[in-house]
């Protein structure tokens, strides 16, 4: 994401969306009642409403919006930002409906009526530019899976399985696996430009896998792990390990499974933190939340339920405590994890006395 310009004292920010990844940022950002200027395409009738020769064009125009909702549609590339046009050619009505849809390389100016500082804090991370590129293998002696650490979880990229049936040949094909392995690994170094691989697996099968592998501009990139299974499963484990925790320490991701971790922590201690929305909430009120943490499908439900509101409120207030605000990725184990314990959960100053 590139910043154009921001006047947080107006609280306006113009911004243009570089990757796809901005927009799952943008997705927690954006928010009803917020106001979107943007270039977007608009349905005209050419023709009156009886005559057959009616047409229907798009047609180009610069709106401005008041945001209704904003939805990301991850498997489209698209954001599709959803509300009522306060600004606009005269021809088109006020007041009437229109989404824009926010996709790589749009511009768009965002107004809100106060920047939070999680989200200001948001989008210093996706304008940095200092994302590392992270492939990540499972596999075992016939089995890969191959996933692209992303800002909104990971991207599974494939999944190959060999042929290891007949004992007789079993050490030729598994051979022939690890080389196809290695093949898919630098094919997708060369359209990614890893800045890190990890390649992990149950037993001892990595180490094949390794003898393969003798460029030397790959394996100082390679960092190897320990796995019980392959699948997403393995991938889930993965994120957890020590060996692999160094590369991932600079990643969203990471911190997030760290953040959930810690609260599992203080939960079995019966110590530092709360869970559930009432119990948050009365902890926030007594000045008492160092480190609120909500996870994006509970977010989407309550947007689904129009219910959002008494949860912004709730993120409002926690910033007036002086305490963080982080939206979890349910994507990951230890979103899910959070998901379990009711999609909103705190970490205590002190404990509270009830």
């Amino acid at each position: 994401m590139r910043t154009i310009f921001q006047n947080l004292k107006k609280n306006t920010i113009k911004l243009e969306v570089t990757s796809l990844d901005d927009l799952w940022y943008l997705s927690y950002i954006i928010e009803k009642s917020d106001v979107i200027k943007a270039r977007t395409l608009r349905k005209i009738k050419i023709g009156k409403e009886h005559e057959r020769a009616t047409k229907i064009l798009k047609k180009p125009v610069f709106l401005t919006i008041k945001v209704e909702k904003a939805e990301f549609h991850k498997y489209n590339n698209v954001l599709r930002v959803s509300g009522t046009i306060i600004s606009g050619p005269e021809d088109i009505p006020l007041g009437s409906y229109h989404t824009i849809n926010l996709e790589e390389n749009t511009i768009f100016e965002l107004q809100k009526e106060k920047f939070l500082n999680y989200q200001i804090e948001k989008i210093k991370e996706a304008t940095q530019g200092t994302r590392s590129n992270i492939l990540i293998c499972v596999h075992d002696r016939e089995e890969a899976y191959f996933a692209l650490l992303k800002r909104y979880g990971y991207e599974l990229l494939t999944h190959i399985k060999g042929d290891v049936t007949k004992k007789a040949d079993a050490n030729t094909k598994s051979e022939d696996f690890y080389s196809h392995v290695k093949k898919i690994i630098q094919e997708y170094d060369k359209k990614y430009n890893f800045t890190n691989i990890v390649i992990a697996s149950p037993s001892f099968w990595r180490e094949y896998l390794m003898k393969k592998i003798t460029e030397k501009s790959l394996q100082e990139r390679i960092v190897v792990a320990t796995c019980s299974c392959v699948g997403e499963t393995g991938i889930n484990e993965l994120m957890k390990r020590p060996e692999v925790k160094t590369v991932l320490k600079m990643e969203r991701f990471s911190k997030e499974i760290s953040l959930v971790e810690k609260l599992l922590e203080e939960i079995a201690k019966d110590n530092l933190a709360v869970y559930g929305f009432n119990e948050v909430r009365v902890a926030i009120e007594a000045g008492a939340v160092s480190d609120l943490l909500i996870s994006d499908a509970f977010i989407h439900g309550k947007r689904q339920e129009a219910q959002f509101e008494e949860v912004d409120e709730l993120m409002k207030k926690t910033e007036k405590i002086n305490a963080r605000v982080h939206i979890i990725t349910s994507e990951h184990e230890g979103g899910k994890k959070l998901d379990g314990l009711g999609g909103i959960a705190a970490l205590l100053r002190y404990k509270l006395n009830y």
